[in-house]
């Protein structure tokens, strides 16, 4: 019998791209065998002599930015600079994740009531990433990296919307590391899941809240470890003082990067009602200004969204906003050929809206209004989600104050969330389980054993 066979289409065309075969379930468990054998040697090998085949894998995928960049604008639609800078990305990180790991590779030494207590940092084994198609090469290099410098070998999944992305960032990794260290599936759910009941002792997950916790009961029957990154309906608070030209800026360059197609895109503004009729008119002058083009085309800032499907759910959103009573600043249209879906800023939003209740993911400015900063840390507060959020108001303590109060697990002040280099990537509530980058995210890449002796 012949493997089942991905379809993936470019958005900006509607076209089907070429088949890609999916894998078969051995095929899964052999993948897995294979990077279990190789783990061995790889765990192994210096720290240093393993930071240096990473820091060439680097260089390789930045060497390569173009090729991938245009694979990424044919399969999911992002302009082909910001694409090629998803791929150089990784090469300028590179060098955090390697002094992260270090960190995290140090063991912990103390001595209490005259027993020294040892802490060592030990690799898991076999961890299997499973990718988003939004950042088909950031977002699973960040996974693949964590556990590669850390003496992990991984198998990789990328999204069934972008199999050419995934095979082409695999094949760097293949060609730089040790054979079978890093192993490729293809496949949508069926594949994904194979991979999650397979012997591998970690998942690292990018996706949605349903997937994770179906991938969490299935982790439990062998208490797998698991990171796991689950979306955000990251909120944005405006506040009387703040710089309403910068803030707006940020509001339509972070509400419509990659068509809305950002974990962190800001995807609800909760303006002060003292400045909201001001703020509102200037991204709505900037929003007029943003026009979709061919993802493939220099010029272009704004292509079209990944797949009908995604595009068919903001719309549902929108169109259950407009039933509710929204005003439509900007109204959005559906254009063609291709998945494309021209921005949208929305006001007068209610609660029990999907638009406020639900990650959007697509390119819409909404809009709420707060009487007071009580009512719009409230409002901002007032969802399952707490990935990322900011802050924008006069500098000093009332607004670090404001900051304090968001349960989101990244904050900015006056800018956008941190990416800073020893800030860990992480989320609250439903959002997220675990987290990467820094010292603490390379941890959970690792099993600490601790090594008690008598004090010397």
């Amino acid at each position: 019998m012949s493997p089942e066979r991905l379809v993936p289409h470019n958005p900006a065309t509607g076209q089907p791209l070429e088949p890609v075969d999916c894998t078969t379930p051995e095929g899964v468990r052999e993948t897995v065998a294979r990077a279990r054998t190789a783990q061995r040697a790889w765990a192994a090998t210096a720290a240093d002599a393993r930071a240096r085949q990473i820091r060439a894998l680097a260089q390789a995928i930045g060497d390569h930015a173009d090729a991938l960049g245009r694979s990424i604008s044919d399969e999911m639609g992002k302009p082909i600079r910001e694409a090629r800078a998803e791929a150089r990305s990784v090469a300028v990180r590179v060098e955090s994740f390697v002094r992260a790991a270090d960190q995290a590779l140090a063991d912990d030494d103390g001595v209490e009531n005259g027993i020294r207590v040892r802490v060592r940092w030990r690799p898991l084994g076999v961890v299997g990433v499973i990718a988003p198609w939004n950042y088909p090469v950031a977002t699973p290099s960040n996974l693949l990296l964590s556990a590669l410098l850390t003496g992990n070998a991984a198998v990789f999944k990328p999204s069934e919307y972008t199999p050419h992305t995934g095979a082409l960032l695999h094949r760097l990794y293949a060609e730089t590391l040790p054979e079978g260290l890093v192993g490729l599936v293809q496949g949508a759910g069926s594949v994904g899941a194979a991979l999650v009941a397979s012997d591998v002792d970690m998942i690292a997950f990018t996706g949605s809240i349903a997937t994770g916790q179906a991938i969490m009961r299935e982790a439990a029957t062998t208490m797998k470890r698991l990171v796991l990154e689950l979306g955000g309906k990251d909120p944005m608070i405006v506040l009387p003082g703040a710089d309403l030209q910068a803030a707006a800026r940020y509001a339509a360059d972070e509400a419509l990067r990659n068509a809305g197609q950002v974990c962190v895109s800001v995807e609800r503004i909760i303006v002060h009602a003292d400045v909201a009729a001001e703020f509102t008119r200037r991204v709505a002058d900037l929003v007029r200004a943003v026009k979709p083009g061919d993802p493939r085309d220099e010029s272009t800032a704004f292509g079209p969204m990944a797949s009908a499907r995604q595009r068919d759910l903001v719309l549902e959103q929108l169109a259950d906003a407009r039933r509710r009573g929204a005003t439509f600043v900007i109204e959005g249209q559906a254009q063609g050929p291709g998945f494309y879906l021209t921005p949208s800023v929305v006001t007068d939003l209610k609660p029990e809206m999907t638009l406020v209740k639900d990650e959007t993911f697509g390119p819409v400015v909404a809009i709420q209004v707060a009487r007071d900063v009580e009512e719009a840390v409230q409002l901002a507060n007032d969802t399952r989600y707490g990935l990322g959020a900011s802050v924008w108001g006069p500098p000093g303590p009332e607004l670090d104050a404001v900051a304090d109060r968001i349960e989101a697990g990244m904050v900015g002040v006056n800018r956008g969330l941190s990416t800073a280099a020893g800030g860990p990537w992480v989320g609250w509530k439903m959002s997220g389980l675990g987290y990467t980058r820094s010292v603490a995210g390379m941890r959970h890449f690792l099993q600490p054993q601790s090594q008690a002796r008598r004090a010397e």
